[in-house]
């Protein structure tokens, strides 16, 4: 009977284990491929943040959103739309952009920094129209 229900705890432990592993090491995202969960104007997003920021977290924090603007600051790996979006790149921007040009771009919202008052995206793509 002893040995018994030292097998059932040792596979309670093994299986509590995979999960525990598996729950942790998960796959990270893949915003590229994912589906937009929101599409934006640059200006409209940031302006979304500053009326009502509390909501604006709830609704955009850690979504999939596709955001169109005008290229305002542009570097190798990180560009800014509007003067109010952020968004940066793992690698280098590919395809080039050039400022003063429309770009729609796709990345996961990570939150707003009130002190530049910009929406900060990650894991960016340009998309191709």
């Amino acid at each position: 009977m002893q040995k018994r229900y030292y097998i059932y705890i040792l596979a309670v432990f093994l299986i509590a284990l995979y999960f525990g592993y598996s729950y942790i090491y998960q796959d990270h995202r893949n915003i590229e491929t994912e589906s937009a969960d929101f599409v934006i104007e640059a200006s409209a997003l940031n302006e979304a943040f500053i009326l009502s920021p509390a909501q604006s977290e709830l609704k955009y924090i850690n979504k999939t959103i596709e955001v169109s603007g005008i290229i305002t600051d542009l570097n190798q790996t990180d560009m800014t739309l509007n003067n109010s979006v952020f968004c940066q790149f793992s690698n280098s921007i590919q395809p080039p952009q050039k400022t003063n040009t429309i770009v729609k771009v796709k990345g996961r919202c990570i939150g707003f920094d009130d002190l530049l008052e910009q929406v900060k995206l990650d894991q960016c793509s340009v998309i191709n129209n």
